[in-house]
């Protein structure tokens, strides 16, 4: 009898990541399991990990599961010019690669530097920046929410808290989105940031000040500041876009979900419900890069060996079956979602605080500044960018009755 041939690896690309992922994500896990084997940019192999079970064994074990990129047995296989390098990157200096005790001190600096926040400036930050955004449209009528809005605020309100001046502000928001969105704007961009970053941390070090540089600098664990200034650009970059798709899928949400529409009209309580059902069903961080196996092992009933690179796949690992027994029923006040990542290696929970403060703050004013807010399109024409790895509509044009600025 001639044995049935493997199913071939899934190329994690396509515009199913795009339309239809909860939908290729239970196709995954119904052909491979919980472990799927994937393809990358150039052919090169990886395990797309969709099990709740097994993502919080990977993520919870960073000895067997390491953060250590240097392990991958692929590299002689990656060119110089391979796209994903800027997302699966070698001998970097921040602290997505750092491991052990100085991953533990790295990040307890960084923790430290953004619990020292004062959470009612934050807001009062966050609101002074969403009522400028609002101002400059609301006369109009009509406005892209994403691109007019969303895609703008959260990069306002980290380079405040950073130290940076407020005339800085809109030459971040374009060199971080010209460097999210890969084109060819992306490293004049990652330059920029660059170059502003280090030259914050050399007017901090001479004349500190109450903001997040001029903790870090003054932490006594003995990072550089080429470290530190890593570390500022991953901050930025990680709390900019994921919470810019947090305030517009969650927009989304409460202007296409009729269990939502008494938040449109006056009420707040439902704001934190969409807020966390974006987390568990729409996520904007889908797959994160990754984790390496440290030795041969067994995971989800697959060999893997080691050296093989393992993708996280936080969305399929929120709508797994076997954790989510009835996919339709609200998940409320439950925050056991992979959303925020998991282990040593999750989002910091002061910059989890940081990024909901930010993306509340922005809903809000929205529906306090345009109370009868509705699409301006069918709701089946709204668009995701075309990434199996963050999750966010490319607009979310709207109307609106036209109201006077500030």
């Amino acid at each position: 009898m001639t044995p049935t041939p493997a199913p071939a690896p899934v190329p994690l690309s396509g515009p199913r990541f795009q339309t239809e992922p909860a939908e290729l994500y239970r196709d995954m896990r119904r052909e491979h399991g919980s472990v799927v084997p994937v393809v990358l940019d150039g052919d090169i192999p990886a395990w797309l990990v969709l099990g709740y079970r097994e993502l919080h064994q990977v993520t919870g074990d960073p000895q067997l599961f390491s953060r250590d990129s240097d392990l991958w047995n692929q590299w002689d296989r990656i060119p110089d010019d391979w796209p994903l390098l800027p997302m699966i990157g070698r001998k970097q200096p921040s602290i997505l690669y750092t491991v052990g005790e100085r991953h533990r001190e790295r990040a307890a600096m960084i923790s430290n530097a953004l619990e020292a926040v004062d959470p009612s400036e934050l807001r009062s930050q966050a609101e002074k920046f969403a009522d400028e955004l609002i101002d400059a449209v609301c006369s109009k009528g009509e406005t892209d929410i994403i691109g007019d809005y969303a895609a703008l605020l959260p990069v306002r309100v980290l380079a405040t808290l950073y130290g940076f001046a407020d005339e800085q502000g809109p030459g971040l928001v374009t060199a971080l989105n010209d460097m999210i969105n890969g084109r060819e704007g992306a490293l004049a961009g990652q330059q920029h940031l660059a170059a502003s970053m280090a030259q914050l941390l050399a007017d901090r070090k001479e004349t500190p000040a109450n903001d997040v540089v001029s903790r870090m600098l003054a932490d006594a664990s003995g990072f550089s500041e080429e470290e530190i200034a890593q570390d500022l650009m991953v901050m930025m970059a990680a709390g900019h876009q994921p919470t810019a798709d947090w305030i517009g899928n969650s927009l989304r949400l409460m202007l296409t979900d009729e269990r939502f529409a008494a938040s449109l009209f006056g009420g707040r309580h439902s704001v934190a419900e969409a807020m966390n059902e974006v987390l568990w069903e729409d996520a904007p961080t889908q797959n994160v890069a990754g984790r390496w196996a440290s030795r041969d092992t067994q995971l989800g009933g697959r060999r893997v060996r080691a050296g093989d690179l393992l993708l996280l796949g936080l969305q399929g690992a929120n709508s797994d079956p076997q954790v989510r027994t009835d996919s339709s029923a609200l998940t409320g006040g439950n925050n056991a979602h992979f959303s925020f990542g998991h282990g040593e290696h999750r989002c910091p929970f002061p910059a989890q605080e940081v990024a909901e403060v930010i993306a509340r703050t922005g809903i809000e004013v929205v529906l306090d500044r345009l109370p009868d807010i509705d699409l301006a399109v069918p709701a089946a024409s709204l668009a995701r960018r075309p990434s199996p790895w963050l999750r966010g509509l490319t607009e979310l044009p709207v109307r609106f009755t036209p109201v006077p600025v500030l």
